[in-house]
């Protein structure tokens, strides 16, 4: 059995929602599942940590790229979670003997397709079922280039995994799409909405949270352990968990480029390739912290902080400007 919707992504939610969709009837990039449903921000959460330090998010929370969907296609999707794993299991299976593909949260360290060096864990990785031989589920998921198959009991494992972000079994399907194309106002609506959570009056939200961080940044003693470790971990949360920092960015870019021709916006080609390069200022903070991190420069908390401040200036910018074009 095949699934002929199976496509390679950058990004785990964005390629599911995109090869589910398309599934569905109506062919979508994974750029454009990306942007239409406005997933780009940034959120510098200090009261959320993950091992002892803070959240750092470059998109909007799990499952917001398929919701953000659902409302620019006025789709309908059937969202469930299950006390037990036998409970989830059982609906699974219920719903491939009906026909469906269905989506899955689980966690990235339970799944035994995943090279032993490339699992931790994170409970938000998103993938598709589209059917079951014997003990195995045949599985679409997004970061391989073929399809893959699970175990039975690996596959429960990944789905009821605990700590932060625990997918509770969920497993989503689509009901109905009300719309059969993707309209040039969506894309408008979608930018703008973008735009507004970059530049919202927050102090950890888009540009203010980038802000924000890079003050912490600044304050961070250069010769103390924990500078080390908060630091790496900014990178880790960039470049490592999804796509990061700068590959939201650059994937958001590709999104604009599609968006220029649907909405019959050339200007929005432009700001693509402005965002590019916003991405490559995202890529060299992060190779500066490495640097810093393996010790090959000294470190410079307030070089970094500078970087930042940049950075924020430069999507303060980008998104002022974005926003009045399309409005």
């Amino acid at each position: 059995m095949t699934f002929a919707h199976h496509r390679h992504a950058a990004h785990c939610e964005s390629g599911v929602a995109s090869n589910l969709i398309s599934h569905h009837g109506v062919p979508i990039s994974e750029a454009m599942a990306f942007g239409l449903s406005a997933a780009l921000s940034f959120a510098y959460l200090p009261f959320i940590k993950l091992s002892g330090l803070p959240l750092i998010a470059y998109r909007q929370p799990p499952r917001a790229i398929i919701k953000g969907l659902a409302k620019a296609l006025a789709a309908k999707f059937r969202f469930e979670t299950f006390r037990t794993p036998a409970a989830g299991q059982a609906r699974l299976d219920e719903l491939l003997a009906q026909g469906h593909v269905v989506g899955l949260q689980t966690s990235v360290y339970w799944l035994p397709y995943f090279p032993e060096d490339m699992r931790f864990h994170f409970n938000a990785h998103n993938l598709l079922v589209y059917g079951k031989e014997g003990n195995d589920y045949l599985i679409s998921d997004p970061v391989s280039e073929e399809t893959v198959r699970c175990d039975a009991a690996a596959l429960s494992r990944a789905r009821f995994a605990k700590g932060v972000l625990a997918p509770k079994g969920l497993l989503y399907t689509v009901e109905k799409l009300g719309q059969s194309a993707i309209s040039p106002q969506a894309v408008r609506n979608a930018i703008l909405k973008t735009c507004r959570t970059m530049r919202a009056p927050l102090p950890i939200v888009g540009v203010r949270g980038i802000r924000m961080l890079a003050n912490k940044v600044a304050r961070l003693d250069p010769v103390a352990h924990e500078t080390s470790l908060f630091v790496g971990h900014i990178v880790r949360m960039q470049e490592e968990i999804g796509t990061g920092g700068a590959g939201f960015r650059f994937l958001y870019a590709a999104f604009l480029q599609e968006a220029a021709d649907l909405t019959a916006m050339p200007a929005l080609a432009e700001f693509a390739e402005r965002l590019m390069d916003i991405g490559d200022d995202w890529r060299a903070f992060a190779l500066a912290t490495a640097r810093m991190v393996k010790k090959r420069d000294a470190m410079n908390p307030e070089k970094l902080a500078g970087m930042l401040r940049n950075l924020a200036g430069k999507e303060d910018a980008f998104f002022k400007e974005l926003k009045a074009v399309v409005s």
